[in-house]
């Protein structure tokens, strides 16, 4: 199972936005990136210097949104969805997207349940739960 470090990720989404301006061929992972980096343009910055990104502290406290989390989820829940795990997260994201009328904006509000799932089993020490997710997102339909 891959399982990258904060470096790693932050490296990636770097690459992936230097390839896709240099015109560099992509791997098919890095064109999923390259198309949430596109949606993201207030990040450009962040993505620029590999070594900024590296030592940049990202802190809730001082009311900074961590680019590569938020950008990491978009490439989690887009891959959640291409593959449908957990089960019914097609159906549901489908649905949002339609009644929100906007890809991005149903990310956003999945993002939200995926927090609270991932959140909700750090603090109980059991297993992510996978149909309450599906029906946070279900509720937001």
């Amino acid at each position: 199972m891959f399982n990258p470090s904060q470096d790693d990720v932050r490296r990636f989404f770097c690459e992936t936005y230097r390839k896709h301006r240099a015109g560099e061929i992509l791997t098919p992972l890095e064109a999923i990136a390259s198309d949430w980096l596109a949606q993201h343009p207030e990040y450009d910055n962040d993505l620029k210097d590999v070594e900024a990104a590296l030592a940049a502290d990202y802190s809730v406290e001082n009311g900074q949104t961590n680019p590569f989390l938020h950008l990491s989820m978009h490439l989690s829940i887009a891959e959640q969805i291409s593959i449908d795990q957990p089960p019914g997260i097609r159906a549901a994201a489908n649905a949002l997207t339609q009644r929100l009328q906007s890809e991005h904006e149903a990310h956003h509000h999945i993002m939200e349940c995926l927090g609270e799932m991932i959140w909700n089993s750090q603090r109980s020490g059991l297993p992510p739960d996978g149909a309450a997710y599906i029906d946070c997102v279900r509720k937001r339909v």
